[in-house]
C-alpha cells in the first residue's frame, strides 16, 4: 500500500498505527455567557504571576477553579455537546478529556508529535481581540470571539495570529496589549467512526511503515516533516 501524502503515524494501545490527516474544519459559533468579573480576574492573576505568556505560548490553566467561579461552565459545556452532535459527533464530547487553556497568540504547528489519536475540539471563552486561528493547508481562517466551536485534526498545522497579518509575528503581540485567549479543549479519539468520517481520516494507509516507528510522527511523500512556526508551510524535520 502506497503511504498517503500526508500520513500521521500515532499510538493505538501499545502500537504504532498509520492514518491519512484529514483536510476538514469543522467551525460554528455557540452561546457561551460571559464569564464573571471574579473568574476573569482570576484567570488574569494566573496569567500574570504563574503562566507570564510571551508571544506564541499556549497553556494549560487550572480548571478546577474555573468549575467552581463559573455558575455557567456545566452550560458552556452543554452548548458544546449540542453543537458537536449536530455535526454528526454523536456523544463522543461527554467520553473526552477536557483542559483549559490559555494562548497569547499560537505560532504555527501541529500536535501530531503528541496527540496524533486524537482530533482538537475547542470552545472559546475570551472576547473578540481582533485575533483569528488559521489553517493554512486547508485555508480556513476562523475569527475568535466568545464562542467560537472549532473540531480539528490533530496534525493540521494551525496558528492564533493577527486578523489582517500574513503569518506568526510575535511583534504583533505587544505587553501592552490584551490578546489573550482563553478557551476549553476536548481530545475526541480521532480513531471513533464518526470523528474519522467528519474530518475525513482513513486509517492504515501505511500499516508497513508504521512498525519500523518508534515514536509518533507526521511524514509528507515519505519524509518526516514539522511545521514553519512564522508561515504554517511544511518542511523536513530537522
Amino acid at each position: 500500500m502506497t503511504p498517503a501524502p500526508l500520513t500521521s503515524y500515532f499510538w493505538s494501545g501499545d502500537s504504532l498505527r498509520s492514518r491519512s490527516v484529514g483536510g476538514n474544519v469543522l467551525s460554528g459559533k455557540v452561546e457561551v455567557p460571559p464569564p464573571p468579573a471574579r473568574l476573569l480576574a482570576d484567570w488574569n492573576r494566573e496569567i500574570t504571576t504563574r503562566l507570564l505568556l510571551e508571544p506564541g505560548d499556549v497553556e494549560q490553566m487550572p480548571l478546577a477553579r474555573t468549575q467552581v467561579r463559573w455558575p455557567d461552565y456545566d452550560r458552556c459545556v452543554q452548548a458544546m455537546a449540542t453543537w458537536t452532535r449536530a455535526q454528526g459527533l454523536g456523544d463522543t464530547l461527554a467520553d473526552s478529556d477536557i483542559a483549559l487553556m490559555a494562548c497569547r497568540g499560537a505560532r504555527y504547528h501541529h500536535d501530531g508529535e503528541q496527540y496524533g489519536g486524537a482530533a482538537f475540539c475547542n470552545v472559546f471563552l475570551s472576547e473578540d481581540k481582533g485575533l483569528d486561528v488559521h489553517f493554512p493547508s486547508s485555508g480556513h481562517r476562523i475569527p475568535l470571539v466568545r464562542g467560537t466551536a472549532i473540531v480539528f485534526d490533530t496534525c493540521q498545522p494551525h496558528a492564533v495570529i493577527r486578523r489582517g497579518s500574513n503569518g506568526f509575528h510575535a511583534a504583533d503581540f505587544a505587553s501592552d496589549e490584551d490578546l489573550t485567549q482563553l478557551f476549553l479543549t476536548w481530545e475526541l479519539p480521532v480513531d471513533t467512526p464518526c470523528v474519522a468520517q467528519a474530518l475525513g481520516v482513513a486509517f492504515d494507509v501505511d500499516p508497513e511503515g508504521a512498525t519500523r516507528l518508534a515514536e509518533e510522527e507526521v511524514w509528507k511523500n515519505g519524509v518526516r516533516v514539522q511545521v514553519n512556526p512564522a508561515s504554517g508551510h511544511w518542511e523536513p524535520a530537522a
